[in-house]
């Protein structure tokens, strides 16, 4: 019997897991929360706390100031510094102008930077696999700027040239896709037989888990919408992962940026977020798509997350909040 034309069509949507925030996003987040709580505003922040516009408004609404360099940052003021981490120059440069800094680095960005420290103290020079631009890089390429030279691709792997060739480690940015940095890696690994490094292993464990996920739904959806800012790196690598297996795909601010043509001839739409984006932004995402008709939502998770990681000691269970000088960092629970 052929399907009745006047009734509607189940439309499944496909919910990857992990999705949304991960630990160093909510740990950022919640360290800006507790200084307005504690000190009250202005709490300035250094560039945007986590790269998600609605997580940015939220906190400008509560009393955040965020701006681009310190010099913007009143002497003696409260500021944070964000979760993709800041050169050890823009440390120095808070403690000379008296600035109370907290930093709110994720921690796997600060490993990076350890990694980025010894080698260069070792004498290596040091191969940042990433996008040219991004906080991220920035900060780390400020950890050993004499020593570091960023890769942003393979043909950049393999027209390299380093002061000693003996001498050479190579670490990523931690947003990027892991197909990425592997293809870049073997390409410095063919160019420098002796290189050491770390690879795919910096990409973060929310990256990658959360690219997982949308591998395991992509073969079976007609549509991948990934909840994410257009300036957050692994939003952006969760669609091109989607693209790049032939299915369409589209980065979406929040629902209002949901073209209803784009659920024309969608059976299957598989919806995610990037590690910044709040899961509010999901839910609400999966209400335009029912109001196109009805919906069967399904659960996909493909891992557990249980990381945690702590607040810095001041913001640990103390209610005075009393500010002292120079950068607090971070703590790391798992």
């Amino acid at each position: 019997m052929a399907p009745d034309p006047a009734v509607p069509v189940m439309r499944r949507v496909l919910l990857p897991a992990p999705r949304s925030f991960c630990a160093g996003v909510e740990r950022a987040i919640e360290i800006v929360e507790r200084l307005l709580e504690r000190h009250g505003p202005p709490v300035y922040v250094r560039n945007q706390i986590v790269h998600n516009a609605h997580v940015v408004a939220d906190l400008e609404a509560r009393g955040a100031v965020f701006v681009s360099e310190l010099d913007e940052v009143p002497e003696h003021a409260l500021v944070v510094f964000s979760a993709h981490g800041v050169a050890p120059a823009v440390e120095a440069e808070a403690a000379r102008r008296g600035l109370d800094a907290v930093d709110a680095t994720c921690p796997l960005v600060a490993k990076v930077h350890a990694e980025a420290r010894r080698a260069a103290d070792a004498g290596d020079t040091v191969l940042l696999i990433g996008h040219e631009g991004h906080e991220e890089v920035v900060g780390t390429m400020g950890v050993a700027p004499g020593r570091t030279v960023l890769v942003p691709s393979a043909a950049d792997a393999a027209a390299l040239r380093v002061e000693d060739e003996e001498r050479v480690t190579y670490l990523s940015q931690t947003t990027l896709s892991v197909s990425e940095v592997e293809e870049i890696a073997a390409a410095l690994r063919s160019r420098f037989p002796r290189i050491r490094g770390q690879g795919a292993e910096d990409i973060c464990y929310a990256t990658s888990n959360r690219q997982a996920a949308v591998a395991a739904v992509v073969d079976e959806a007609d549509l991948v919408l990934v909840v994410g800012s257009a300036n957050s790196s692994n939003s952006n690598r969760l669609v091109e992962l989607a693209v790049a297996s032939g299915t369409a795909a589209h980065l979406v601010e929040d629902a209002a940026a949901v073209d209803p043509s784009w659920l024309e001839g969608a059976a299957v739409v598989a919806v995610t977020a990037g590690a910044s984006a709040p899961p509010r932004l999901v839910d609400e995402v999966v209400a335009v798509i029912a109001a196109a008709g009805p919906i069967e939502v399904i659960e996909r998770p493909v891992a557990e997350e249980t990381q945690e990681f702590l607040l810095p000691q001041r913001l640990r269970g103390r209610s005075d909040g009393t500010p002292g000088s120079g950068v607090h960092h971070d703590e790391v629970m798992t």
